[in-house]
């Protein structure tokens, strides 16, 4: 069933009565993001009509999408979603490094002027052409103010995308920008239909927020096409039969949204689903223990983090973000919580990202030195404050670890669980006091990875939730985003980064290891280290 008005109301109604009961569904993060990793309260685990089999992949899936149009969200569980129907100019292999997609080549032609040519003969699914006009069309969209765009980042350098024939495109941008090409590969940059803008422009203009055309039409070029999308149920994906690179090997994909981790292991060991997505790392050795089911393991460009909202107090004073900081061993809670998968984390980069430093000076565990900190503050006898988190076990279990960590220093913490939508919509607003998320440098840039998180222009929905709001950071950003000369890049990027780790607007935890239950029958399955699918060379023996 194609979503409807009808039906946004009554997931709206849905939402605002989970979020009284404080039922959630969630997923880790944000980036994707989505960065780095939404969904309802509901389990579907009965009364499903559609079942694992044939040439048809169903995965079991812990949120559901926020938004099917690539403009109208950052989470991951969209993304992976939109990475299948939408296609990008550019894309990322396995290691991040950038490969053609809808533009067959790119090059610099000026400081600040870059010239994609496209592949030729493309058409979106509703048969529209795509040419140099749509791709103006969408990335003029995405930084349109009216259309609010959390991806709005992503390009807000850009001054002007000229098509110069019907298959070159040149891109302006007000500064030298280097990881334009990467930007480009993010899913934010997924090319929607010309067609389909303009009908959600006019939809706007009767009254109907942005991306709501779009999200009932979801329409690209990618391998595969939109058939439905029962909200909190389920998003089915038709094989696009008329794919311009050659067509996927399935004939549907079904992204069924199962809140549960043990409903999902269930379901995936009974052969109702073909994978589990995620796996917890807690659940990894019962997988491995079964018979016709294997772990899917992937290295991530992710990191893992509680964030201080440093406009409210206690957090606006820096020696109390840095005493808790130092009152919390995280390797107890790598060890305990996430089983050992992954690697304890620095700072905000994971080591695979560009720009990454690898000779931070982190804020080392020392309870007696948080202690000082604290009565140097003002609160030597501790104070009350709320972590929040969503429904994702091992985020729950985190919150708890630091709930019991911090009380050994007087600091008394309760933990909240929200559900994925609200969860976002009110730390975007600044309502929390700590929290619990993820963001995965999707472009794998140290761009994507620090300006939209830490840089002052960026505070809310583009991803800056601690609120963080340095003139000599920003400056930091700035330069190292307008640099052409890499070297000097990296240096800039060193010295943010120790500022960032310093000013302890985060706890850094952990960059994770993705993990996936995957049956043995599901063949040629590739996760990248963006925590996407790639879904268009996997098959299912019979």
């Amino acid at each position: 069933m194609k979503m409807t008005k009808k039906s946004l109301l009554l997931l709206a109604f849905a939402l605002m009565l989970s979020l009284l009961l404080a039922a959630c569904a969630s997923e880790p993060d944000e980036g994707g993001d989505t960065g780095s990793d939404g969904g309802e309260d509901t389990e579907n685990t009965e009364g499903d009509t559609t079942e694992a089999g044939g040439n048809d992949l169903i995965i079991a899936n812990l949120s559901d999408a926020v938004s099917l149009d690539p403009a109208g969200s950052n989470d991951t569980p969209s993304s992976d979603v939109q990475a299948n129907i939408y296609e990008t100019l550019v894309t990322q292999n396995q290691d991040m490094e950038l490969q053609p997609g809808l533009a067959k080549e790119w090059e610099l032609v000026e400081d600040n002027v870059w010239e994609f040519k496209l592949v030729e003969g493309i058409q979106f699914h509703d048969g529209t052409e795509f040419n140099a006009e749509a791709v103006k069309a969408n990335i003029e969209r995405v930084i349109d103010p009216e259309v609010a765009s959390p991806r709005a980042f992503l390009y807000e350098m850009v001054t002007e995308v000229e098509a110069v024939d019907e298959y070159t495109v040149r891109i302006t941008t007000e500064y030298p920008f280097s990881p334009l090409p990467s930007h480009l590969a993010h899913p934010g940059g997924g090319m929607v239909s010309p067609a389909v803008i303009e009908e959600d422009y006019a939809a706007m203009e009767e009254g109907e927020e942005p991306g709501s055309y779009i999200n009932e039409n979801p329409i690209g070029t990618g391998y595969f096409k939109f058939e439905s999308w029962e909200p909190g149920s389920e998003i089915v994906l038709v094989k696009n039969e008329d794919y311009w690179n050659g067509e996927a090997k399935l004939d549907s994909v079904t992204f069924r949204v199962v809140p549960e981790d043990q409903t999902r292991i269930a379901e995936l060991l009974n052969g109702d689903v073909h994978i589990s997505n995620p796996l917890s790392p807690s659940d990894v050795a019962q997988v491995e223990n079964e018979d016709g089911v294997r772990v899917n393991r992937q290295g991530s460009v992710s990191t893992n983090y509680i964030g201080f909202n440093t406009q409210k107090e206690p957090f606006d004073d820096v020696r109390v973000r840095q005493a808790i900081s130092m009152a919390i061993d995280k390797e107890q809670i790598i060890e305990g919580i996430f089983d050992g998968v992954g690697e304890p984390a620095n700072g905000p980069l994971a080591p695979e990202v560009f720009g990454y430093n690898e000779n931070l000076e982190p804020l080392e565990y020392d309870p007696e030195r948080a202690q000082e900190l604290l009565a140097e503050a003002g609160y030597e006898d501790g104070f009350s404050t709320t972590i929040w988190t969503n429904d994702k076990r091992e985020r729950i279990d985190a919150a708890t670890n630091i709930q019991a960590q911090l009380s050994e220093i007087g600091v008394e913490v309760e933990v909240e669980q929200l559900e994925w939508g609200a969860y976002l919509e009110q730390t975007a607003n600044g309502e929390h006091d700590m929290f619990v998320l993820g963001w995965t440098t999707v472009t794998g840039d140290a761009d994507y990875g620090l300006y939209p998180l830490f840089h002052s222009s960026q505070q809310g929905d583009p991803g800056n939730r601690t609120f963080t709001d340095h003139e000599e950071l920003d400056n930091l950003l700035e330069e190292a985003r307008r640099e052409e000369d890499q070297a000097k890049r990296e240096e800039l990027y060193a010295e943010a980064q120790q500022f960032i780790v310093d000013d302890a607007p985060w706890i850094f935890l952990h960059h994770s290891e993705y993990l996936l239950g995957v049956r043995e029958e599901v063949k040629n399955l590739e996760q990248t280290p963006t925590q996407i699918l790639k879904l268009k060379d996997v098959t299912i023996e019979q």
